[in-house]
């Protein structure tokens, strides 16, 4: 056991964090407010209620856990681990400070269901447990965008290009999955997918470098060969 926790002890990292993040999200939402910034925009309004979506909205909860345990368990490079949990404790503590100093909310949710279904039966069971406030920007979003920045940027999974198809596909269907449950405002996704380009130039610089010089190169020759 000791030699266990020896081994995967830079696991504790996010296990930590993610205690003390579930902590401070539970006094977020629990905590008195006179009121909250309404979060919407037209868009909002545009897209219809889709119940259906609940599938991949949940799996975004195993897609998480698989990841980050894939990078504890399996993945030799410490580096890419700790760049992937760092962009996870950056985005999520920003969350936590603008739900903290910008108190916000929406009201997009239907009152009524179209359909009744056993998937409606879900979404009316994920509005009863989860309010529809601190939303700003999505965590949903951002973490999706983050695992898969760490997926495709993985040496070890470099000739896995399955694996890259299923992750950018399933993180597109869990974007779209928060507006088509009415669970954010396009303005929510906008924000979340924002700071994933934040972090990703932040904590994934050399692909970055990599990228422009590749682009870089690419050009000269094709201009070398037009010569």
């Amino acid at each position: 056991m000791k030699q266990f926790f020896t081994k995967y002890r830079h696991g504790l990292v996010i296990i930590i964090y993610s205690l003390v993040y579930i902590l401070m999200f539970a006094y977020l939402e629990n905590r008195p407010v006179h009121s909250y910034h309404i979060v919407h925009t037209v868009f909002d309004d545009w897209i219809p209620f889709c119940e259906v979506f609940i599938i991949p909205y949940m799996l975004w909860f195993p897609y998480m856990v698989l990841a980050v345990a894939y990078f504890i368990f399996f993945n030799k490079n410490k580096h890419e681990y700790y760049q992937l949990v760092f962009n996870l404790m950056m985005g999520m503590t920003i969350f936590l400070i603008v739900s903290y100093v910008y108190p916000n909310a929406q009201h997009i949710r239907p009152t009524e269901f179209p359909r009744d279904n056993i998937f409606t039966d879900a979404v009316k069971r994920l509005y009863r447990t989860d309010t529809p406030t601190n939303i700003l920007p999505s965590i949903h979003v951002f973490n999706s965008l983050a695992i898969h920045m760490s997926l495709t940027n993985c040496e070890a999974l470099r000739n896995h290009k399955g694996i890259r198809i299923a992750s950018l596909t399933l993180t597109t269907l869990i974007i779209m999955s928060t507006m088509f449950l009415k669970q954010h405002s396009v303005i929510d996704i906008c924000m979340g997918a924002t700071l994933a380009l934040f972090g990703f130039l932040v904590f994934y610089p050399r692909k970055i470098a990599e990228t422009s010089r590749a682009s870089y190169f690419g050009e000269a020759k094709r201009k070398k060969s037009e010569n």
